[in-house]
């Protein structure tokens, strides 16, 4: 099925900007929708005096409207405040863009929680949020589902690979259902930790594999 794509969106998509990944990065967010299989990962520099976003990447896998959308936010962000870029929403992102079909609204919504997602990731590291929640089992399980799993593309809650979650005295313990020599194993578990390892009070992520 073919969307009438307004002239700006084909541009943002042919000659996306602040594409690629970005090292080191201040914060880091990852948002997919494993219903339309479209994903998109924001990375941000951030200046620590003025809080304001120095420099800001993503990566985008899915279709014209998720590119588009990831790169015009990218655009919105740059050299706003972390506090302004939080009040950057969806609807100011498509009409930037000209307007998206109806269908593709949902591409533009995350492309805004990725950018939520590293600001959220940023400030989570430099202790700047004020009303801390408790790490939960549920707190766990929300986290990881912005884990994805390679072999589906679907995020590791939605696919059953997470046998057990345990919560204790700072420390977690995710039980993965793969063989620890799995080609996948080590990109699941340096994701587990680095979305684990930023909650306030978690000061041990283990995890661990079936066999």
């Amino acid at each position: 099925m073919k969307f009438p794509y307004s002239q700006k969106v084909l541009e943002h998509f042919k000659n996306p900007h602040n594409v690629g990944k970005m090292e080191n990065p201040d914060g880091k967010g990852l948002e997919g929708s494993p219903a339309c299989g479209d994903m998109v990962a924001v990375y941000i520099k951030v200046n620590p005096d003025t809080k304001v976003i120095d420099d800001i990447k993503f990566e985008s896998y899915g279709c014209a409207s998720n590119i588009a959308t990831a790169s015009i936010i990218t655009d919105l962000a740059r050299g706003k405040t972390l506090d302004e870029a939080k009040k950057i929403t969806w609807k100011q992102a498509a009409e930037e863009l000209g307007g998206l079909p109806p269908v593709k609204a949902h591409c533009s919504v995350l492309a805004v929680e990725g950018l939520r997602a590293a600001i959220k990731d940023y400030e989570e590291k430099h202790g700047l949020i004020t009303e801390k929640e408790s790490t939960t089992e549920e707190v766990v399980k929300k986290r990881l589902k912005h884990v994805m799993n390679p072999l589906t593309g679907l995020d590791v809650i939605r696919t059953n690979l997470i046998l057990k979650i345990s919560v204790e005295d700072g420390a977690v313990r995710v039980v993965v259902d793969l063989p620890a020599n799995h080609q996948f194993a080590p990109a699941i578990k340096e994701d587990i930790v680095e979305k684990l390892g930023s909650l306030w009070d978690v000061e041990k992520v283990d995890v661990v594999f079936t066999a």
